[in-house]
């Protein structure tokens, strides 16, 4: 059997689709190993929404090529589809496929011939239509799979490339949803995290995503529901109280902030004020019991002086987030942003976003620190050095010792303290 590898960077829905090509190189008679591991064929996955991003994607180019210098190198998704010259000019890359066509990797792999200059699958025009998907993703740990279900984005926030990569927004057919959703559950997955660019856009055959949610709960085998990244303007109120009773839709949300001052959101045309999402926010806190909150937040933006970044660390330290990813700004030729000023200096941003990292981490201890005492369920992962550890419904890491396999089993942990950035406790 030839043997694959596949490298995936960037967001969950990369993650999604990587384990889908992986399924379908699987099924074509491909083994799938390690990446790093001597391969015939490395399939790298690229991200574009920053420049350090796509720093990393040539790097991880390069690399594969150090470890196996006669692999075929395919090269795919966002970075492909925005920076395909600067890939072209790498040599030992074989392949390169834009969004459109990239889940089809394996139908234009040339029998894994060497290629002198690299074949080029790509489309400037992105479709806009409904779409299926015709494999399941394959994922090495049967404990969590990825479900995308949209694509795209119509927001075009003035610092954001991904809808110039990969479109406008599109859903997947709902009965296509809910087919994969039953192989994935067969194949042994407890959980499910549903995926996309803007979820809260759903739209198929009269279904939201609220629709999606409610067939989904009616798989029998599938334990936990989750929603990955989702925009706050397209969270109903309905949606909430929905998570607020559910038995499987866990209590998890995790928002796309950006900043807590109003004159940056207008610049950065995002949907939402300061004082709207601060409101959402305490309201889901309130609504939803034990509610685990995060956030994406951007710092560095055009203009963000030292009283708008103060305003944005305020709100964080008010507001029921217990976590947050911190972003520096990456001006992205193309999009609206590029030509604002004034710019941020680098070590201006790299202090602000260490302030906020710090932050995130105190909020963060004292979210476990409160629960120190429950009894919580967990689904179990991975083992190592004799411990076990999981998260639960809101996303809490937990850790416990035991030499019984408790991978992929949901079981009640009573919570004795914290260590680190994880939760110890003991099985009941």
């Amino acid at each position: 059997m030839p043997r694959a590898s596949l490298h995936t960077l960037g967001c969950r829905l990369n993650q999604a689709e990587t384990a889908i090509i992986a399924k379908t190189l699987s099924v074509r008679g491909y083994d799938i190993v390690e990446f790093g591991e001597p391969v015939d064929l490395t399939v790298i996955n690229t991200c574009t929404v920053t420049e350090q991003a796509d720093a990393k994607c040539r790097q991880a180019v390069r690399h594969a090529l150090r470890l196996n210098p006669q692999t075929y190198v395919a090269v795919v998704g966002c970075y492909s589809q925005i920076g395909l010259e600067a890939i072209r000019q790498i040599k030992g890359v074989d392949l390169i496929i834009g969004n459109e066509h990239k889940l089809k990797v394996v139908d234009h792999l040339n029998g894994l011939t060497k290629q002198i200059n690299p074949i080029v699958i790509h489309s400037r025009e992105l479709p806009q239509e409904e779409f299926t998907i015709e494999s399941p993703g394959l994922y090495s740990f049967n404990t969590r799979a990825n479900l995308k279900i949209q694509d795209g984005c119509n927001y075009y926030c003035s610092f954001c490339i991904i809808p110039t990569v990969r479109g406008r927004a599109r859903s997947r057919t709902f009965a296509d949803i809910i087919r994969e959703a039953r192989e994935l559950v067969e194949f042994g997955h407890r959980e499910l995290v549903i995926t996309g660019v803007n979820l809260g856009t759903y739209k198929n055959d009269g279904k939201r995503l609220l629709q999606v949610i409610n067939e989904l709960e009616k798989i029998d085998g599938l334990a936990r529901i989750r929603i990955s990244s989702i925009e706050p303007t397209t969270i109903g109120a309905e949606l909430v109280r929905y998570m607020a009773s559910s038995e499987k839709l866990v209590p998890y949300l995790h928002l796309p902030l950006q900043s807590g001052d109003d004159r940056i959101l207008k610049a950065m045309k995002r949907k939402h004020t300061i004082a709207a999402f601060s409101k959402f926010v305490e309201w889901a806190a309130k609504t939803i019991p034990d509610v685990g909150i995060g956030a994406d937040i951007m710092v560095g933006f055009p203009g963000e002086g030292e009283d708008e970044f103060l305003h944005t660390k305020e709100a964080l330290t008010e507001l029921p987030i217990y976590y947050f990813h911190v972003f520096s700004y990456s001006d992205r030729p193309g999009t609206k942003s590029h030509d604002l000023k004034p710019k941020v200096d680098p070590q201006t941003k790299k202090a602000r976003a260490r302030k906020l990292i710090d932050l995130s981490s105190r909020k963060k201890r004292a979210f476990y620190e409160d629960h120190v005492g429950d009894t919580v369920n967990v689904l179990f992962e991975d083992e190592e050095n004799g411990y076990w550890t999981g998260h639960t419904g809101n996303y809490m890491k937990v850790q416990v010792t035991g030499s019984q396999t408790l991978h992929n089993r949901i079981l009640p942990v009573r919570l004795t303290e914290t260590r680190g950035d994880t939760l110890v406790g003991v099985l009941l």
